[in-house]
């Protein structure tokens, strides 16, 4: 399955709508992880949402993505020239111990496992010493549920191009492989600008849910692991 072809659909067909709308409280999370002044790296740009926050805040960002029309797109907003690169996280074209904090959110779940194993092996690399590598995945999916066919090729596949499922465990132990600390939570990100009373109620009660501990689909787990 071709990755990029999802993602340049997504990220670039305007007759689709913003696939991304519902993203703003996961990205405003990540925001608060960051100190202005920081130099950023996002991989895996959507359609800049996190990229507009961080800005904002004062945040030196930079950002990757195989999508040459979503890159020249961040360019042009934001005047980002070469700290906006087109590319892959397996093979970053950044030098070695640039960024205070590389971002992957909704990212790792879509990769397969020897480009996963090699992707953090370079989110280290351009990480400087005491450089947080943060980022989100979904947590425990069950990837069966979401597994549709094409009706040109008969291929199964999974309608967001989803690879790989975490559970709290697997995350953890592939993180520590590369970084020396690491930090889990699961929790449970909602736009509620978008829903009506009865959805903000749902809502709530989800998060509240999550926060004891129930735990139910949709959810997510962020990460924070550390180069000591």
């Amino acid at each position: 399955m071709d990755q990029t072809k999802i993602w340049d659909y997504f990220q670039n067909d305007d007759a689709v709508g913003d696939t991304f709308i519902n993203a703003r409280p996961r990205y405003e999370y990540l925001a608060r992880q960051v100190a202005p002044g920081m130099h950023v790296l996002n991989i895996g740009v959507g359609r800049g949402g996190l990229e507009n926050i961080l800005l904002k805040k004062g945040v030196v960002v930079s950002c990757l993505d195989p999508s040459e029309n979503a890159i020249d797109s961040l360019r042009k907003q934001y005047a980002l020239g070469d700290r906006a690169q087109v590319g892959f996280s397996q093979t970053m074209p950044f030098p070695d111990c640039q960024f205070d904090v590389v971002v992957m959110s909704e990212v790792l779940e879509h990769l397969a496992v020897d480009v996963l194993n090699a992707t953090l092996v370079e989110a280290r690399r351009v990480l400087k010493p005491g450089g947080r590598f943060i980022g989100t995945v979904p947590a425990d999916e069950n990837l069966l549920e979401n597994r549709v066919m094409c009706p040109h090729c008969g291929e199964p596949f999974h309608r967001w191009g989803h690879l790989q499922s975490f559970s709290e465990g697997r995350l953890g132990s592939l993180l520590a492989q590369q970084f020396e600390s690491v930090a889990l939570s699961r929790h449970f990100f909602g736009e509620v600008r978008t829903l009506n009373w009865k959805g903000r109620i749902s809502r709530l009660v989800k998060k509240i849910l999550v926060s004891f501990g129930v735990t139910g689909n949709g959810e997510t787990f962020f990460f924070s692991a550390s180069k000591l």
